[in-house]
């Protein structure tokens, strides 16, 4: 009797051990996943944002929600963006455009060379008639929507464009995703000037709160539950460029005989979408690794 009485008391006791640990790990992980509250307001653009209204605050917490828990996605996004955001920052800088339109290449393509279901290409996702328009080249041996300097001076014209015609930064970036005739046509038929008194289709209106979450996210990764130290980032690319006048009948070789193989040359070009480079004119500027950067050919680091 005494010793089964011993063991009711032990159970008992384990198991209320068990349950306090439980409560705990419970507690802590919540506590990790408590994101931080919404301001009152925070600037986009250059332009201040009230987030007081609550159909402005519920939609933006609904981006900031998707993309903390979406952590897979958001993860890569964050060392992504490391290696490819001082080169757009520039761009973006010298174009005389705010540096958080950044964050619209990031909502386009999570900073990859992306393909949409409609045709749309690349970081900045360009059709190809608004490519022709902004002078990015695509035939069958190049698809300059790939080139991420020469898209994000294409997006950059875009912006600057639709900023003349809606003297708004916020209204230009929702023109990305809606076009010029739909943002206006939106505008008019709702006797509306402002982002957020317009309805619109779904993705438009989730549009320009994606690009505030990211923003928030991004600026401060580790409140939103994102500890990723800065070794474990993807390192910016390092390079030399060569300059592209005279047919190459084919790259493969043409690599090759540079110290590289295609897959590398394709890695640091991904506009080379051909397996030559002919069609005039040629005037085109290659990326190949410098011989200290850890990207050639596998039996190299054999030597």
């Amino acid at each position: 009797m005494k010793l089964y009485i011993f063991l009711l008391l032990t159970i008992f006791m384990f198991g209320c051990k068990d349950e306090i640990s439980q409560k705990k790990i419970v507690s802590q992980t919540s506590k990790q996943n408590e994101l931080p509250k919404l301001p009152l307001e925070m600037t986009l653009f250059g332009e201040t944002i009230d987030l007081q209204d609550e159909d402005i605050r519920e939609r933006l917490e609904n981006e900031l929600i998707v993309n903390s828990y979406f952590h897979s996605s958001t993860t890569l996004i964050i060392k992504r963006a490391n290696r490819f955001f001082p080169n757009i920052e520039k761009l973006l800088k010298e174009e005389k455009i705010h540096d958080d339109f950044k964050y619209l290449s990031v909502i386009e393509s999570n900073l990859t060379q992306a393909r949409s279901p409609a045709g749309a290409l690349g970081f900045w996702q360009f059709m190809p008639q608004t490519a022709s328009e902004y002078n990015l080249v695509v035939n069958d041996e190049i698809d300059e929507r790939l080139n991420v300097h020469k898209s994000t001076l294409a997006a950059c014209a875009y912006l600057r464009k639709s900023h003349a015609e809606f003297k708004n930064w916020v209204l230009a970036a929702a023109s990305y995703n809606r076009g010029l005739n739909g943002l206006r046509s939106d505008m008019e038929n709702q006797y509306a000037t402002n982002y957020f008194d317009i309805e619109m289709n779904n993705e438009t209106a989730r549009y320009v709160f994606r690009i505030m979450a990211m923003k928030l996210i991004l600026e401060n990764p580790k409140a939103y539950g994102f500890n990723i130290n800065s070794s474990d980032l993807y390192p910016e690319r390092k390079t030399y460029s060569t300059v592209i006048n005279s047919p190459i009948e084919d790259l493969a070789l043409w690599a090759k005989n540079k110290g590289a193989n295609l897959k590398i040359l394709r890695k640091l070009n991904p506009w080379l979408i051909g397996n030559s480079l002919t069609i005039q004119p040629l005037n085109y500027t290659i990326d190949l690794p410098i011989a200290s950067y850890n990207l050639k050919n596998y039996l190299d680091y054999k030597k």
